[in-house]
């Protein structure tokens, strides 16, 4: 909402149950007084004429009947009224009324009165055409670049341009491709008629194209109009503007440079008189009419805008200059002149507020009434203070209890498919609104328990896949490591610990009896991940609940590559198979082959969804090798957790394949990223560019397994992980230079 109201000058209400539009509205020196002032004209569909001349009334007077000149009323209703030099013999304004099959030029004189009755206005019909087709609207301006006088064009509601040369009928042409009639307006300075097509275009014709492109022999004058006539064209140039126009204006400002405004829903255009825009306006509202004028600032355009919101709006170009609210929603605008004011805004609503305003900033001489003074009772007071006191108080005792209180969320987890999860580890988020209504957010992570997904079970002493955790403590008895996976242990100091898997393969957990080492061993290599995980994590628990501060786990290798590229191999062969799986049906769905082709359509769904289970399983897998690999590394190399979390995000980057992108080639990516950064040679190798191609699907895995090993042998050399490229090249040391002494040949 404005900050500012329209100020009225003059107001009235035209009739009652009458409707107005755009074309219903004018401002001019109808009766050619020659004082300069402008007068109203408003037409209605009702065939109401009405003009004006107002004036303000003094505040305590209502509104001088003697405004309003002249009223008639027509048999018709009126579409359109203008104002201009509409008569051959006369250089006079006259009055253009456009009905739906009549277009009558009057001339509006007046007479001064000798009584009290005032002065006389009179309306007097010169001359008339009756159209052979439904009028929409009309421009007019010096067509063919005519001076002293005004020619009319009318365009019908099938899509006809019919030209008038004052008293006698020029010609008439089709529009190209019409369907329904859009705004017209006219442009002196290049001579041609701008309207907005039905497929949402600005199409521009010449005068001169419009007048030479004729189908017929001899020009037919206004009694043989026929609907043959005319000729279909092409317009000299079109833009599209995507969206409705309500208006289009081409203001008279400069002969120099002319602009085409055009109106549409949603943006304001404003167009060279080429076709090239000179800049759009972005609208946030409805508008509803607009009307460009004249700036005091050289080759800008202000422009009066109205909008559904009863706002008006001034802009020059694009910028908002200022905003008033207005008592109606306007349907045209119009800037006129009058005795006592100059520059006054004229809106006419849809149905028949007319009203003259001016924008300013009047100040309102409102001033509030006194308020009736009273004794103060601070007795009162002070007790309605230790009362509200005691509320507040109250209030935030109960708001501290609440932050306080622990929430319990109760929640489900599932195992989904027939394979062990690459992890145990998730997160959740809960959404809930405190006892005052203030809503909250709580995020934790959280462990589900390994007895989950896997049972006690005796120990066997020979596996394929073996590796060994090594500790700087005696070793512990794993009964009270893992107290919930002691039940299959013949005595509580057993050494070996068995482990098998809900849908996998069993894991040994062994403990050297003279060393202070721990083996685990299973037939599947990435099973292997979780009990390690599980084992190193309890091990740091168990010695921090005794107080043990130096305890640490380490690894001394070797790195089980061979091992991990195994299941890489596995992996990459899923994702050929999938890649390979394609319909390969050449039957033709005829006759009684399509039973068989629905049944062959059906075996290869079925073999698509086998190969798609088959590719989530292998890379599930493959994350939890990875997993164990990254474990490894870190325990080997004593990464902390920042190098640690960096190694997790290359050589895990996805959550899951997808047919776009895969893990090989983002892995191989983000290592040799690594290999050129922070883990390379020298300062030359970071200055080869990185290659920016796109990543698809490697013929092998070669080059993988390449980089990989690669990744290791810098890390076992001392190479450390980090996001600066910097992290292991040498730091250069500037050393004092001794002064130099000047020597002079002679």
């Amino acid at each position: 909402m404005s900050l500012f109201k329209a100020r009225d000058w003059w107001a009235s209400v035209l009739g009652e149950g009458e409707e107005f539009d755009q074309g219903c509205l004018c401002v001019g020196d109808v009766d050619n007084s020659g004082s300069g002032y402008d007068k109203i004209v408003v037409g209605s569909f009702m065939g109401m004429l009405r003009i004006f001349s107002p004036h303000p009334a003094k505040p305590e007077e209502q509104m001088e009947a003697d405004a309003q000149l002249l009223e008639v009323q027509f048999p018709d209703p009126i579409i359109q009224v203008e104002m201009g030099k509409f008569v051959s013999c006369s250089e006079l304004l006259h009055l253009a009324v456009l009905h739906p099959r009549k277009l009558s030029v009057y001339a509006v004189s007046g007479t001064a009165g000798n009584v009290e009755h005032g002065d006389q206005y009179q309306l007097r019909l010169v001359y008339e055409h009756n159209l052979q087709r439904t009028a929409c609207n009309m421009t007019y301006g010096p067509f063919g670049g005519v001076t002293g006088h005004h020619f009319v064009c009318i365009q019908s509601m099938d899509g006809m341009l019919m030209f008038f040369e004052q008293e006698t009928y020029a010609f008439g042409r089709f529009l190209p491709g019409f369907l329904l009639p859009g705004p017209l307006s006219y442009c002196i300075r290049t001579d041609s008629f701008i309207t907005v097509s039905s497929t949402r275009q600005v199409e521009c014709y010449r005068y001169e194209t419009l007048a030479v492109a004729t189908d017929a022999d001899t020009r037919q004058d206004s009694d043989q109009q026929s609907k043959s006539s005319g000729k279909r064209l092409t317009a000299d140039w079109t833009l599209v503007l995507g969206e409705e126009a309500l208006d289009v204006c081409v203001p008279h400002t400069s002969s120099a440079m002319s602009s085409i405004f055009v109106l549409g829903e949603r943006n304001l255009f404003c167009l060279k008189d080429n076709g090239q825009i000179r800049f759009m306006k972005k609208l946030e509202f409805n508008p509803s009419c607009f009307l460009p004028y004249g700036s005091v600032s050289e080759g800008s355009t202000n422009i009066l805008m109205c909008n559904h919101n009863n706002m008006l709006l001034v802009y020059q170009d694009v910028t908002l200059k200022w905003v008033a609210q207005l008592s109606c929603v306007p349907v045209a605008v119009r800037v006129a002149n009058f005795q006592e004011l100059k520059g006054l805004v004229v809106t006419l609503s849809s149905d028949g507020h007319l009203q003259c305003s001016y924008m300013g900033t009047d100040p309102s001489f409102f001033t509030a009434p006194k308020v009736d003074a009273r004794e103060v009772n601070y007795d009162e007071v002070d007790t309605e203070m230790k009362m509200l006191q005691k509320v507040i108080r109250g209030k935030t005792n109960a708001h501290c209890v609440c932050s306080d209180c622990e929430l319990v969320v109760r929640f489900s987890a599932f195992l989904n498919g027939h394979y062990p999860p690459a992890d145990l580890c998730g997160d959740i988020a809960v959404s809930y609104s405190s006892a005052t209504g203030i809503p909250r957010v709580s995020q934790c992570k959280f462990n589900l328990p390994l007895r989950l997904v896997c049972y006690p079970s005796s120990a066997i002493k020979n596996a394929k896949y073996k590796i060994t955790v090594d500790t700087n403590k005696p070793p512990v008895n794993l009964n009270e490591v893992f107290p919930d996976f002691s039940e299959k242990s013949e005595n509580n100091e057993s050494s070996a610990l068995g482990f098998q898997l809900i849908t996998g393969s069993r894991v040994i957990v062994l403990a050297s009896k003279t060393s202070q080492r721990y083996r685990i061993q299973s037939e599947s290599f990435e099973d292997i991940w979780l009990v390690a995980k599980e084992l190193v994590q309890r091990f740091d628990q168990h010695f921090a609940s005794l107080g043990v501060k130096d305890f640490r786990n380490s690894f001394t290798g070797p790195i089980p590559l061979p091992e991990y590229f195994e299941t890489v191999d596995h992996h990459f062969e899923s994702r050929i198979l999938q890649a390979e799986s394609k319909p390969k049906i050449k039957t033709p769905l005829l006759s009684l082959s399509v039973c068989l082709s629905l049944y062959q359509v059906i075996a290869l769904a079925d073999a698509a969804e086998d190969n798609r289970e088959r590719l989530i399983q292998a890379f599930t897998r493959l994350q939890s090798a990875t997993h164990l690999l990254i474990l490894l590394l870190s325990l080997w190399q004593g990464l902390g957790s920042e190098q640690t979390a960096i190694l997790e995000a290359t050589l895990l980057p996805l959550l899951q394949d997808t047919p776009q992108l895969g893990w090989e080639e983002s892995v191989d990516a983000a290592i040799s990223h690594l290999l050129k950064t922070c883990l390379s040679r020298s300062p030359k190798d970071q200055a080869i560019s990185l290659s920016t191609g796109p990543l698809t699907i490697p013929k092998d895995t070669s080059r993988l397994k390449k980089h990989i090993t690669l990744l290791c042998d810098r890390l076992g050399k001392g190479g450390r992980l980090s996001l600066t490229s910097e992290a292991n090249v040498p730091t250069t040391v500037m050393m004092p230079a001794r002064p130099l002494t000047p020597t002079i040949f002679g």
